[in-house]
């Protein structure tokens, strides 16, 4: 916290007046010049986003950022913040964080022309120069722009033509700061044309009184592209005054998914250390939100947002955590049969098509995590053939055969011992690993024992039934394969 001064000593200190788009420009500049990080925590936007977006702040532009949801527009936005000064000084008592070498209210051009030199300075840290709204049908004009105060004008006894009984909009108070627009399409298209005076003169008019007032903001907008034609859309002069409109898309890898789903989801450290999550469960995960992208049940138009995989991270370790406390045990590890955890992730998160509603919500969840497990285990093991010559043998024959005279429960409750004690019981089981996925850890090759059944079970080689409380898996009877087929 910076302690207030007078204007004669601001001006007497090495303070440089600058506009917000020089101030975020020059601090740019001054990162890149350094080999500094400039916006952290976008993966996958280095090579994309990123310089886009660098050159649109060295241009001075206004910025609208399209793309679908959970692509980190918004996180984008805030993280411009950081090019701001650290503090910023204003007139003191200003609504609208009057610069003192520029003041624009009339609250601040009468208090430096009565005390000069004198006039008290504040300081603002930039924390606090970052305004946000989103934009909804109900949003009016007042809200943005701001409205004629009566209490102010009878109180005063001033005539409503007058400054000084003005109630500031969001807008105004966010001068000299970042303010942000969510969803911009949602807003209505009369409150659309308010902005197109404010971002190219600086006119603000308010109940018919025209006000010159130069505000100095860094806007930032974002949109998704099928609010365009769905919800409404960006009214022509108003986009023709935003310089540049940047596009943002979701991770085009696993391995970048899954940075952006441990950097986002809230995971205490304890639940870090007690909880072991292998590096196959992650791929999974992450595998889920790939495979919803392309699914035919799921309106791609819509999106399918990072949130997904966040959400079902934290819906992971929660159910690992449950285990811990109902076995009262110290330490667990993530099991495949913990993924139906992460339906109500799924399912709140998707916009179903037609297809999808006829299916159910929870059975596209369910289709998607066994596509999803399908996938990886086409990575990590040889192809399962549909149809196989009589008395030929596969890399799978020896474990099919074994649950011919046996079953298996996996329950959600049992210890560690006990669930992987289970699985290794499986002695054909045990030998398939080693053979192909031995070179990993012991926790992917533990992961690996319930993939493998997993993917017998979807390319009906073995019958996978589930209650409350476990998974069973059985040989595939007579009857339930010409079922299935």
């Amino acid at each position: 916290m910076r302690k207030n001064i007078t204007l004669e000593e601001l001006k007497s200190s090495d303070y440089e007046n600058k506009t917000i788009n020089q101030e975020i420009k020059s601090n740019l500049i001054a990162r890149i010049r350094a080999k500094q990080a400039v916006f952290e925590g976008l993966f996958g936007y280095e090579d994309t986003v990123v310089p886009q977006l660098k050159k649109a702040i060295i241009a001075g532009h206004h910025i609208n950022l399209l793309g679908l949801r959970g692509q980190a527009k918004t996180k984008i936005a805030r993280s411009m913040v950081e090019l701001l000064d650290e503090y910023m000084p204003i007139v003191k008592g200003s609504e609208i964080n009057d610069n003192p070498y520029e003041p624009i209210s009339k609250y601040a051009r009468d208090l430096i022309d009565e005390m000069g030199d004198k006039t008290p300075i504040s300081w603002v840290h930039r924390s606090q120069r970052f305004f946000e709204k989103l934009a909804t049908p109900d949003v009016n004009v007042s809200d943005l722009i701001g409205d004629i105060d009566p209490i102010k004008a009878a109180t005063l006894k001033l005539p409503y033509s007058d400054e000084r009984v003005l109630h500031y909009g969001m807008i105004p108070r966010a001068n000299r700061s970042i303010f942000v627009l969510n969803e911009l399409p949602d807003l209505q298209s009369r409150i659309q044309v308010s902005l197109f005076n404010i971002l190219q003169e600086g006119d603000v008019q308010i109940r018919g009184f025209q006000l010159r007032m130069p505000l100095d903001i860094q806007f930032v907008f974002t949109a998704n592209p099928e609010d365009y034609t769905n919800r409404g859309s960006i009214v022509t002069p108003l986009k023709d005054r935003i310089g540049s409109q940047i596009f943002t898309h979701y991770p085009k890898s696993i391995a970048l998914a899954r940075e952006i789903t441990e950097q986002e989801a809230k995971i205490s450290p304890e639940d870090k250390e007690n909880i072991l999550i292998p590096n196959i469960a992650k791929d999974l995960l992450e595998e889920v939100a790939f495979t919803a992208r392309k699914s035919e049940y799921i309106d791609s138009k819509s999106g399918v947002s990072a949130r997904l995989t966040i959400s079902a991270m934290e819906n992971l370790v929660a159910a690992a955590k449950l285990r811990l406390i109902e076995t009262a045990t110290d330490k667990t590890t993530i099991r495949l049969v913990d993924f139906m955890s992460i339906i109500p992730s799924i399912t709140g998160k998707v916009e179903l098509v037609y297809e999808g509603e006829q299916e159910g919500a929870d059975q596209v969840a369910k289709l998607l995590i066994d596509s999803a497990v399908e996938s990886q285990f086409d990575n990590l093991f040889p192809r399962i053939s549909k149809l196989e010559k009589e008395g030929e043998k596969t890399t799978y024959t020896d474990l099919i055969h074994w649950f011919e005279n046996n079953f298996i429960e996996l329950n959600y409750t049992d210890t560690d011992d006990e669930f992987f004690s289970t699985l290794k019981s499986i002695k054909p089981l045990t030998k398939l690993i080693e053979e192909n996925v031995g070179h990993l850890d012991s926790q992917d090759k533990a992961f690996c024992m319930e993939l493998v059944l997993w993917g017998l079970t979807i390319n009906d080689k073995l019958d996978r039934t589930e209650n409350s409380t476990a998974y069973k898996f059985d040989s595939l009877g007579i009857n339930q394969y010409f079922n299935r087929k």
